[in-house]
């Protein structure tokens, strides 16, 4: 793995890969689990890649990229349902860069990704597993999608590792949420350590500092609130409500 990027050729691609592709702009990226024969599995909020049930998606998606009006031969349309779906790697793309998240990772080659959402201090499982637990996510589903605590790469980090956090009040396991949330969180705790220094580039280094421990104590592999869960036990509870990701106040809708 580079420390500048993960970018990989379709040619060293292996059934149970996790793979992801960033979006315009950078403002996210979307994950899956290549599960052979140039499928990949993924998790969507109702077909799309991104959402909160806010007017925030109205930002969201419109930096995701540009769908084609043409059918594609290959992909089955999703239906209406639980999200995870089955398609082509072409499709899953989107025109975009290939990447592959990677796992078992050093700790300092973790804080160099500033970015989070592109690698992992967890373990991932055999790739039989892997392959496993999203073709069988695919019938049975992985819960309400939510941006923050339960999205693709929640979805993906799951396959691999078979992690889940048990305590859903606090923040989702994914790293690029922890980015996006991290970042700002940073500057504001920072911010009472400023009798610390009086220099604007050591106030700088404090915010780093505290970011890039902000996402190793959120790490899958470094948190203390998760569990371990076979797939078909992880679908039983999500069945029962037993484990459950609520998903977001929906706006009320606009009365013309």
């Amino acid at each position: 793995m580079g420390l500048l990027s993960n970018r990989i050729d379709r040619n060293s691609l292996k059934p149970g890969d996790h793979i992801y592709s960033w979006r315009t702009a950078y403002i996210y990226a979307h994950h899956g689990i290549f599960v052979g024969d140039n499928k990949v599995i993924h998790f969507t909020r109702r077909g799309q890649e991104v959402g909160t049930g806010t007017v925030l998606d109205v930002l969201l998606v419109s930096s995701g990229p540009t769908r084609s009006h043409v059918p594609c031969p290959t992909c089955i349309p999703p239906e209406e349902g639980h999200g995870v779906v089955s398609s082509c790697l072409d499709c899953f793309l989107s025109g975009g860069i290939l990447y592959r998240f990677e796992y078992d990772v050093k700790a300092a080659l973790f804080v160099a990704k500033l970015r989070g959402g592109t690698c992992t201090l967890a373990v991932s499982d055999p790739d039989e597993t892997v392959v496993h637990r999203a073709k069988y996510l695919v019938d049975n589903g992985f819960g309400f999608y939510n941006v923050f605590k339960n999205n693709c790469e929640d979805f993906t980090i799951y396959c691999k590792t078979g992690l889940v956090v048990i305590d859903q009040v606090t923040m989702g396991q994914s790293g690029q949420a922890v980015s996006l949330i991290g970042g700002p969180l940073a500057a504001v705790l920072s911010s009472p350590l400023r009798f610390l220094t009086t220099s604007p580039y050591g106030m700088a280094a404090m915010a780093v500092g505290v970011y890039c421990t902000s996402r190793v104590a959120a790490d899958i592999g470094m948190r203390k609130d998760v569990m371990k869960l076979e797939v078909e036990d992880l679908t039983r509870r999500l069945a029962l409500g037993a484990y459950q990701v609520l998903t977001p106040d929906l706006p009320a809708p606009l009365v013309s």
